[in-house]
């Protein structure tokens, strides 16, 4: 018999508390619904605006890769210059370490091929 009674208090107690928690839950998400409503409202107004800054948000983007592109080619055009540069030099201390001219290193180097 007691635990019939410990029973009906609890689930008393229980549908009290899920009563108050659903009560209270429900309305932040209410609130909280009609405030997205509200801006959802707003941006709709607003959805051209939005829409040509995003265009131009995007032919920026082209523009500075377009930038980033030429910028990364003039770059990897210098870096081959100094390379072709230190191959010479090389070539002309291995020429005269050897004992022979460079023009007959790269007469040499142009039969091989």
């Amino acid at each position: 018999m007691s635990q019939r009674d410990g029973f009906a208090s609890g689930f008393l107690l229980g549908t009290i508390v899920g009563g108050v928690v659903g009560g209270v839950l429900g309305a932040v998400l209410a609130s909280s619904r009609d405030t997205m409503d509200q801006e959802t409202e707003i941006n709709n107004g607003s959805l051209e605006a939005n829409k040509v800054a995003v265009r131009r948000r995007q032919m920026r983007a082209v523009a500075n890769e377009g930038l980033e592109m030429e910028t990364a080619r003039q770059s990897l055009e210098d870096k081959i210059a100094q390379l072709n540069a230190t191959i010479d030099d090389v070539r002309n201390q291995l020429g005269n370490i050897n004992g022979t001219s460079s023009q007959s290193v790269e007469r040499s180097l142009s039969q091989d091929s």
